[in-house]
């Protein structure tokens, strides 16, 4: 389990992390998400202590990461882009981080088993493409067995079908009651994956749940208008109150109001119909809501 208690940073004048507090627990994928600068990675390098908070803590198991017993054992972390010497082979460089950190030696299969790397155990890393070092890198975390697990961006990187193999993944590891938190820019690559996100937006948390919790959350009804004169009846729309976006040469995406109320509009404009079809929410466009500042358009 992870703690974030009133967690934040500040340089100088600039708040990176401003008073987060939540929990992460075991049993499923929890996606930390948000724009660039959002101060997703801050929270991963606070967790593991590579800097520290100005104010709060934040704990893994109930201890500072610092504090931690055979933390390899206890916590897996994949902060960084993975680095390893080129010319070791891949066995030998799973083999000399067993071997320091106490871990016996079979592990090193069982781990090679989990991520793919069977077949390229005598591969030297040099040789290998990007997508089977990061697979490496992630072999390195399984190596203690641990509890937790704590990955920045870990569909970053992979081609989709590597995306697809690494979302699988996490997914099994939450499933046997492991703790894992991930981080991500873009919600729709942990759609599937993650069953709760935390929306952080310029260091603060703007929300807290599952896809389902966040797309109820935008409630606000969006209608696809098409018609013969959308410029027309975009001017007509905005002076009612509404919120209008173009879609396309023909078509409007209105926002506040509904669609029998966009239709008597239409009547008394004298503008023909093609299409009225109220919108469903997505979890990018909830998403979008949550992390985009009042006036951008």
């Amino acid at each position: 389990m992870i703690e974030l208690r009133r967690l934040s940073k500040r340089y100088r004048t600039s708040a990176v992390l401003d008073d987060l507090t939540a929990t992460v627990g075991p049993g499923q994928v929890t996606a930390l998400v948000g724009p660039h600068e959002a101060g997703k990675t801050t929270v991963l390098r606070l967790i593991v202590g590579l800097v520290a908070p100005t104010r709060g803590t934040a704990t893994v198991m109930g201890r500072r990461y610092a504090d931690l017993p055979d933390p390899m054992r206890r916590v897996g972390v994949l902060l960084d882009p993975p680095g390893a010497h080129g010319g070791l082979r891949v066995r030998d460089h799973l083999l000399w981080l067993a071997r320091s950190n106490g871990i016996p030696r079979r592990r090193v299969a069982e781990v090679c088993g989990l991520t793919g790397l069977d077949g390229t155990r005598r591969h030297r890393i040099r040789t290998l493409p990007p997508g089977l070092r990061l697979r490496l890198a992630v072999a390195g975390t399984l190596l203690g067995d641990p509890e937790t697990l704590i990955y920045d961006s870990p569909a970053a990187g992979f081609a989709p079908a590597g995306a697809d193999w690494a979302g699988a993944l996490l997914r099994g590891l939450a499933g046997a009651g492991r703790t894992v938190l991930v981080t991500g820019r873009r919600i729709d690559e942990l759609d599937g994956v993650a069953e709760r996100f935390l929306v952080l937006h310029r260091g603060r948390l703007v929300a807290d749940g599952s896809a389902d919790d966040l797309m109820r959350a935008d409630a606000a009804e969006r209608v696809l208008v098409r018609c013969d004169d959308p410029g027309y009846l975009a001017r007509r729309l905005a002076e009612a109150g509404a919120v209008v976006r173009f879609a396309g040469r023909d078509g409007l995406l209105v926002t506040g109001l509904h669609g029998a109320e966009i239709h008597r509009l239409t009547v008394r404009c004298a503008v023909r119909l093609h299409e009225l079809t109220p919108q469903r929410t997505t979890l990018e466009q909830a998403y979008r809501v949550l992390t985009t500042p009042p006036g951008t358009p």
